[in-house]
């Protein structure tokens, strides 16, 4: 079967252009009687992270170390039967994370007789992924309107009350009694400014190139000059990166409230990573993009309450005594905004949250 080379069309081209084959976001591969691998599609490139060239006449055993449950589905193929693997977990090396696979091992023959194994994998954590994100941006949504309407419905009162206490301290002839206006005051400024910061991130969003390193870079060094001793950064960025598209300035904010939520629960004492990487062939808000980007915020703090796991990015929720519970809230607005998205997840002694970013005009 490997006469047909790293491309292998001719046996596929009475049934299906090959054209067809390179446009799914399906990953296909294609197995000779041996097990050996013919031909896989860019997707599959992309969800096994190796080229079609090297992947090509490599058994597929290495390619999907699978065990037996594989090798009888291929048995099977051959002998004219199809099967399906349910969520079959693939180690990855390098990776944290094995994915989660549905597997279809299925005989194809072509028009000249030939006998081959059709592979398709599909990614079921990504369409879990998908899923629970739309459920949670409904519910995300659904609770920013209420914020709004509620922030506008303090701060038509806020003024007047403001007003009156400025009004009523020059009348008061006792300057004791005019403390307790000044504490009006005060507290009406305060209570403005933090529906200011519950609105904040709803500002027109800019739409300028900018580096996500040098995003990074800044939110790093300006936390190092607020916690110069206890605290390490390590970072590993993908230099192949290009430049993003949108607000600078908000991503400056979302990052910097992930990286000050972390420092918070390490108490000022840890290491925080700061890791990036291209992704191909991502879906994000219901839309593919040829590229997109990933950045792990990674901390070594004591984790989160798996309790509050599923509602850390609501707006004032908190687990701490002192928090306002606006900073994850804000920073996953902004994140959304650009057509990302931010997951979490947590364990004693290691925290990580995931950006995803869309690089522009590759949907």
């Amino acid at each position: 079967m490997h006469q047909y080379g790293a491309n292998w069309m001719n046996p596929m081209a009475s049934v299906a252009p090959l054209p067809v084959l390179e446009a799914l976001t399906t990953a296909v591969l294609v197995i000779d009687t041996d097990s050996l691998v013919c031909y896989l599609n860019p997707a599959t490139e992309a969800l096994l992270e190796i080229s079609a060239q090297r992947a090509h006449g490599q058994p597929l055993g290495e390619l999907l170390p699978m065990g037996a449950t594989l090798q009888a589905a291929l048995l099977a193929a051959v002998e004219g039967s199809s099967t399906t693997l349910r969520e079959i977990a693939l180690e990855r090396p390098g990776s944290e994370t094995p994915l989660l696979l549905d597997c279809t091992v299925a005989p194809f023959t072509t028009w000249s007789g030939n006998g081959l194994v059709v592979v398709e994998l599909a990614r079921v954590d990504q369409l879990m992924r998908i899923t629970r994100e739309a459920w949670l941006q409904e519910r995300q949504d659904a609770l920013h309107e209420i914020v709004r309407a509620l922030a506008h419905e303090i701060k038509n009162p806020l003024g007047g009350l403001r007003g009156a206490a400025q009004l009523l301290d020059r009348e008061l002839p006792r300057r004791e009694l005019r403390e307790y206006t000044r504490i009006i005051t005060h507290e009406a400024d305060r209570l403005g400014g933090l529906v200011d910061r519950m609105t904040g991130s709803f500002r027109v969003l800019g739409r300028e190139p900018f580096n996500l390193h040098a995003v990074l870079e800044h939110v790093r060094k300006l936390t190092l000059v607020e916690i110069p001793e206890g605290l390490v950064f390590e970072r590993d960025y993908d230099p192949s990166i290009p430049e993003l598209t949108g607000d600078r300035e908000q991503m400056v904010q979302a990052v910097l409230n992930i990286v000050r939520n972390a420092v918070q629960a390490m108490a000022g004492r840890g290491v925080i990573a700061l890791r990036t990487r291209v992704r191909h062939q991502f879906t994000l808000h219901n839309r593919r993009h040829r590229l997109a980007v990933e950045v792990w915020i990674t901390d070594d703090g004591p984790g989160i309450d798996p309790a509050m796991i599923e509602k850390v990015f609501f707006p004032m929720v908190t687990g701490r005594a002192d928090g306002t519970g606006l900073g994850l809230a804000i920073a996953q607005e902004a994140v959304n905004r650009h057509g990302g998205t931010i997951e979490c997840v947590s364990r004693p002694g290691k925290t990580r949250f995931t950006l995803y970013l869309p690089v522009e005009g590759d949907a």
